[in-house]
């Protein structure tokens, strides 16, 4: 099985390193090619106003000075030789959950790689502050148990997978479940206003680290539980309820 890593952290970023080992229970033909800084919260962007540059590191091993969706888009088209049967995305240092996915340069590599016809998995650590287990011992411990089943699932085409691990020592996680993706309280979100040294505003955004909305049966509540989350995610985003309401709207 050929598989091709990638991330939004970067290159050099330790979750990669450790999505590296998990996908070597796999493979020994594995490729790597993510962004060469952080591209944290830049979602599905394409990079289409200045060129991108390709970075080779080794033997297999690339970097893209641009976006998640940039560095698989070159994997698939500059990097490999021919496409991978895996695309394999983070392990992001940090939740994505719920509707944060749709910031998610991590789920949007996931994407880019469904759209392409290969399937995908994005994986991403939830990060407790102050912990002092090392973080991603969950992500290491039950990765390969979590892709495992995913690699056969009959699974839709245009249809991508969103793996969270609990921020827990790997002993303590209770298990995997297979779960809906959840929202959270939009009100969570915060915008710092300041000032820079030449006395021009500017405004720093930020999230709230305490869910407040956690519907049973969601990726949420699976976290928050202890438990590893399996979310499928589709890529027709098509109310199919409503278009049918508004389709009778518009008959002559």
């Amino acid at each position: 099985m050929r598989i091709l890593v990638t991330n939004d952290d970067g290159i050099f970023a330790p979750g990669l390193k450790v999505l590296e080992e998990i996908a070597a229970e796999f493979s020994d033909d594995i490729w790597v090619c993510a962004p060469h800084e952080e591209q944290s919260g830049a979602g599905h962007s394409l990079t289409l106003n200045a060129p991108v540059r390709l970075h080779r590191h080794g033997d297999r091993r690339f970097s893209v000075t641009g976006t998640p969706t940039d560095s698989v888009t070159l994997g698939l088209r500059k990097v490999m030789d021919s496409p991978p049967d895996l695309i394999l995305s983070g392990v992001n240092r940090g939740a994505n959950l719920g509707d944060d996915i749709t910031y998610s340069g991590t789920v949007s590599a996931a994407i880019e790689g469904a759209l392409a016809g290969i399937r995908s998995i994005a994986l991403s650590q939830v990060i407790r502050r102050g912990a002092e287990h090392e973080q991603f011992d969950a992500t290491r411990k039950w990765g390969a148990k979590a892709i495992a089943p995913l690699l056969d699932a009959p699974l839709p085409s245009r249809t991508l997978v969103n793996v969270n691990f609990p921020p827990l020592p790997a002993d303590e996680i209770a298990g995997i479940r297979a779960v809906r993706q959840g929202f959270h309280d939009y009100s969570r979100g915060s915008v710092v206003e300041g000032r820079d040294p030449r006395g021009l505003p500017y405004f720093w955004f930020g999230l709230h680290a305490i869910e407040h909305t956690l519907d049973h049966g969601t990726d949420l509540e699976a976290i928050d539980e202890g438990f590893v989350s399996v979310t499928p995610l589709q890529l027709d985003l098509t109310h199919h309820t409503s278009l049918e309401a508004l389709a009778g709207r518009y008959k002559a």
